[in-house]
């Protein structure tokens, strides 16, 4: 699938980088400067404070002493202490099985870890990623490289697990990626997009390495990843919250990266509204699937993304003028996604009155949607008590699916109100069987099927009904419900949706996703041993243990964003 990818930089053993492309970066850092970057961070004479969410929610945890286990290298063997818990008495390097507090000792843990660290990749010496999979039974295509979306769930693990070095390591040579000279056939990538994926490649003959990267030309649809770069954000902040290292992002290279990503989003164009124009493939759904537009996961991400760089940005010129347009951005895109993106059993009623071709300042159907264009499941999905962020809304189009990975951004990153995340929740308890089923969690709902599945995906024989993103169960999402469900007070639905994940992950080689509207069936194309399903199940759990943990990927709500609503609340109900 990948035959063709960007130009490779060899990484000799005198530790000069050089490019086989006569393309210049924009910035190059040689072997021996990456060193001093990667040196562990300096330490901090103050104290880290918690924030008030972290404190909010530590108080869920069971007032108990603090367990952990280890995992013995060789045979990958668990010791239990007195209490049934597995336990260390020190901390391990990257390398080798690491030591983990407060996890309880479910039998499956300790074998997913001993596969989170089969699948690091190591970049002359340095830990810098996890493969997508590691299942050999099937051909690799690009299952054998390390994506940027897929590595956040296993960045986030080994940060938990006061493992930061290969999350630093990341961050670095992502960055050091985004400097490349970018170009499809014959047009230019702009200068900040972040890669898709990257792949270390080894000659033992020639003794160097080589790093070959992917930023949308080899994939489906030959599509950007949009998302790259808001997740790098993401993950940056996540590094410095749970380091208490802000050395890293203040590095003039970090620094820079940051806004060059910032200058794709911000820039000044024909756009009469402040969310992000997309096409279809460009995020974590990186195939035909009818989410062009402005689609819930991209709209999610950049809110986020965005609130994240208000807090790593330095409080220089360059900083304060970036920081200015973040925060009129912010504004506007949270009234515009808060009052539009917004559904509920009031706004539905609303939509199938609505009146058409109305012209004026005073309209209230603003986009023109057609009545008759509600689908028919939507008016039995929708609870009393409940309510999400629609898919997507455009002129004249309104994708009412429910998308997970949106969502559960939207509560982490306070784009939700604390009421509309209590909403999502209702709507996640109410519909649990449509969306958590017997494997979490549908990526989408409901499945496209019949006429609409082939107009839509263009008869995608790999997004059939209830398959893939077709409304498939993905098990890496567990740790974002994990995530939304702790912090708007709802530790239990995690609970119960991990207890769900622990009775068949292991047992069927933790499959990239399921199929079928219960979530049943392995995936018909599902890869095995895949990175970001292991990681997430480890994240959910080390969350529910330790929901502390919530704070690193997690942002409290801004009240000088919240304007007055003017649309329905479901808590009125």
């Amino acid at each position: 699938m990948n035959s063709r990818m960007s130009p490779p930089v060899d990484a000799h053993q005198n530790g000069t980088l050089s490019h086989h492309d006569s393309g210049s970066s924009l910035f190059e850092i040689e072997d021996s400067d990456l060193s001093r970057l990667l040196d562990k961070p300096r330490p901090l004479s103050i104290e880290r404070k918690r924030s008030f969410d972290e404190r909010s929610i530590s108080e869920m945890s069971i007032s108990s002493p603090p367990r952990q286990f280890y995992r013995n290298s060789e045979n990958s063997s668990r010791i239990f202490d007195n209490f049934g818990s597995l336990y260390s008495s020190g901390r391990s390097d990257v390398s080798t099985p690491i030591s983990v507090s407060c996890v309880e000792a479910h039998p499956i843990v300790s074998e997913a870890w001993v596969s989170l660290q089969r699948s690091i990749v190591h970049f002359r010496g340095q830990p810098v990623g996890t493969i997508a999979a590691w299942d050999h039974s099937a051909e690799e295509l690009n299952y054998d490289q390390v994506f940027v979306r897929d590595f956040v769930p296993s960045a986030l693990a080994f940060l938990m697990n006061g493992e930061p070095e290969v999350v630093k390591n990341f961050l670095l040579k992502t960055l050091w990626l985004q400097s490349w000279e970018k170009k499809v056939d014959q047009f230019t990538l702009g200068s900040g997009v972040m890669p898709a994926s990257f792949k270390v490649l080894h000659d033992p003959v020639k003794n160097y390495e080589t790093i070959i990267a992917d930023f949308g030309e080899c994939a489906i649809g030959r599509v950007a990843p949009i998302d790259s770069g808001f997740w790098w954000i993401i993950l940056l902040r996540a590094y410095t919250k749970s380091t208490g290292d802000t050395s890293l992002a203040e590095l003039p290279e970090c620094q820079r990266g940051i806004r060059l990503i910032l200058t794709l989003c911000l820039s000044e164009g024909f756009d009469t509204f402040p969310t992000l124009l997309c096409a279809d493939g460009c995020c974590m759904i990186d195939r035909r699937m009818g989410v062009y537009g402005y689609p819930i996961e991209i709209q999610a991400l950049f809110f986020m993304a965005l609130r994240c760089a208000l807090n790593l940005l330095k409080n220089d010129d360059e900083g304060k003028e970036c920081a200015d347009i973040i925060s009129k951005r912010l504004y506007a895109l949270s009234y515009h996604m808060r009052s539009y993106f917004w559904l509920d059993i009031k706004q539905l009623n609303d939509i199938y009155r609505y009146k058409t071709e109305e012209y004026s300042h005073t309209a209230v159907n603003k986009f023109n949607v057609m009545p008759d264009s509600l689908p028919d499941w939507v008016f039995d999905f929708m609870p009393t008590r409940g309510g999400y962020f629609i898919g997507n809304v455009s002129p004249a189009k309104m994708d009412f699916r429910w998308f997970c990975l949106g969502n559960c951004i939207a509560i982490l990153s306070s784009l939700a109100t604390p009421e509309q995340a209590s909403a999502i929740m209702d709507l996640i308890e109410s519909r649990w069987e449509e969306l958590v089923g017997e494997m979490p969690l549908k990526i989408c709902y409901p499945a496209m099927e019949s006429h609409e599945w082939r107009i839509v995906t263009g008869c995608d024989p790999k997004n059939t009904s209830w398959s893939y993103h077709n409304g498939g169960s993905w098990p890496v999402l567990l740790w974002l419900l994990t995530a939304a469900c702790i912090k708007s007070g709802r530790p239990q639905l995690a609970r119960r949706a991990t207890e769900l994940a622990e009775a068949r992950l292991l047992k069927d080689h933790w499959p990239e996703y399921y199929d079928g509207k219960h979530g049943r069936y392995i995936g018909k194309q599902a890869r095995k041993n895949q990175t970001w399903s292991i990681a997430g199940y480890l994240v959910a759990k080390m969350m529910l243990e330790d929901p502390s943990h919530l704070g690193m990927i997690s942002l409290e709500e801004d009240k000088q964003m919240k304007p007055q609503m003017k649309r329905s609340a479901t808590w009125m109900f």
